[in-house]
């Protein structure tokens, strides 16, 4: 007999074979699929723009960090390097669709608490400022919880220190504490607070008797003053007499003016004849002269008269 092939054993081979190399190509796809999905995570594809934070100290951050933005990463740490100035500069990339929630001006601050890792924050109050320009420098506020441990000890020690001397035993606060006893004392008297404002019940008392003897004469005042028959009913007696007098006066007054316009216009006639004897005397004046120029021109004609003078009456 002859002996029997094996084709199908070299086609289960084969076939084998061929599994093996999709298997690995597919097993490729994966990773590379997987690392490019990670690169877009990262962000490693989008467009970007460099923002660089200037610190005294970088101490906790590391390439890879996030800058957040009220709790949500909108940046990322790419490189940390020292500055000429002995400065850290913190270099980020911050996406292109977050870039808008940066503006002039934001503030940055890195903080460091006593448990956690170091942490990036961007603060906009503003949002109507310019956008922040890429490659913008800013400088970074840093707070340091460890760092402020030692201040607030001594801040601590400090305060105990003023809370031991003021509650000693000569200090000034148990010497007020006493007052306010004293005080208190006295409010819870027989007078109150008014015990109280004046040291004792005894001085209130005082106090009291002498208003009451205030109070007593104002009384015997308010009689003698304003009673039937007080200084203010004599007073406003007198007043009515002083009006009627006043009114005697008004009237005598009136007739004053009576006569003195009289005077007025006997003065005004007085003054008028005046004027009128003037303008006569005036008139007189002038016939003398005329009487006198004409026994001048006489005698000049006739001189054999003797007698030139004319006697006037």
């Amino acid at each position: 007999m002859e002996p029997m092939e094996n084709p199908p054993e070299t086609t289960a081979v084969a076939h084998v074979e061929f599994k093996a190399v999709v298997l690995l190509i597919v097993m490729t796809a994966l990773i590379v699929s997987f690392l490019l999905y990670v690169m877009y995570a990262r962000g490693v594809f989008e467009s970007t723009q460099r923002l660089v934070l200037i610190s005294d100290d970088s101490e906790g951050v590391l390439v890879g960090m996030d800058l957040t933005f009220s709790g949500f990463p909108i940046g990322r740490v790419q490189r940390i390097e020292l500055s000429p100035d002995g400065k850290a500069r913190i270099l980020l990339d911050v996406p292109h669709k977050d870039a808008h929630w940066l503006r002039t001006s934001s503030i940055f601050t890195m903080e460091r608490g006593m448990v956690g890792d170091t942490r990036i924050r961007a603060f906009t109050g503003i949002f109507s400022d310019p956008p922040l320009p890429p490659d913008a420098e800013r400088t970074v506020l840093r707070g340091d919880t460890a760092a402020e441990i030692p201040r607030l000890v001594a801040a601590a020690r400090s305060l105990l220190d003023n809370l031991g001397n003021m509650t000693s035993a000569d200090a000034p606060l148990n010497a007020t504490l006493a007052n306010v006893q004293g005080v208190t004392a006295n409010l819870s008297g027989k007078y109150g607070l008014l015990g109280g404002a004046l040291g004792g019940d005894d001085n209130a008392g005082k106090l009291i008797a002498t208003l009451d003897n205030v109070n007593t004469l104002l009384a015997k005042t308010d009689q003698r003053v304003f009673g039937k028959q007080g200084v203010m009913n004599d007073a406003q007696a007198t007043i009515v007499q002083l009006n009627a007098v006043l009114a005697d006066a008004r009237t005598s007054l009136t007739k004053v003016d009576a006569v003195l316009a009289e005077a007025q216009a006997v003065g005004a006639n007085a003054r008028v004849a005046t004027n009128d004897l003037g303008a006569l005397r005036a008139e007189v004046d002038t016939s003398l002269r005329k009487v006198t120029s004409l026994v001048d021109e006489i005698n000049r004609k006739w001189p054999f008269a003797r007698d030139t003078q004319i006697k006037l009456p």
